[in-house]
């Protein structure tokens, strides 16, 4: 079986609940950009997967959840029909508030940076903000509202990205790069 269907050639694509739209569409947007946020977070996972800092943690294992999730949420962007329960966002905020507990009151602005694993979850989380504001392009207006839990998973994991990046500093022991003020 070819890869290639050649049936995007001329600028339209299908959406999971049938009828093509053009790839510029509000929801091919919201939906490839979660696909982007998925690729950024499993190059994070990579990192982690590849740092002997994080053998006997559980990042490995909540990335790999976080990429399966963001695969369901792509899902119903283009229109699929999947269940996405309360319990993800409790999932988030549940590993948020742990590596919370072990991170020092936060005192100034972090600027992304001092390792190559806090930088991708910088930029992890960067993305997710993106995604955010394409949900909500995507869905203000529309007939139809955003499920509730779309939004709030993505809300919820930038704020893990941010955490994650604190915690990776702090388990690596890498100082944080402060906002220098002018």
């Amino acid at each position: 079986m070819k890869i290639y269907t050649k049936t995007g050639d001329k600028g339209q694509t299908s959406l999971a609940v049938g009828g093509r739209v053009s790839k510029c569409d509000k929801r091919l947007e919201a939906y490839g950009t979660a696909d982007e946020l998925n690729s950024f977070v499993g190059l994070l996972r990579a990192g982690v997967a590849q740092s002997p800092s994080f053998a006997d943690t559980e990042v490995e294992a909540q990335l790999e959840w976080i990429q399966n999730r963001l695969f369901d949420i792509g899902g119903v962007l283009a229109g699929a029909d999947i269940p996405l329960p309360e319990q993800i966002v409790c999932q988030l905020e549940t590993w948020i508030d742990a590596m919370q507990c072990e991170l020092p009151e936060l005192r100034a602005f972090i600027l992304p940076g001092g390792s190559e694993l806090i930088a991708r979850c910088h930029v992890c989380r960067t993305v997710a903000r993106r995604l955010e504001r394409a949900i909500i392009a995507c869905y203000e207006g529309g007939e139809k509202p955003c499920p509730t839990n779309v939004l709030c998973f993505v809300n919820r994991l930038s704020d893990y990205c941010f955490v994650l990046s604190r915690w990776v500093a702090k388990v690596e022991k890498i100082m944080p790069f402060v906002w220098k003020k002018l």
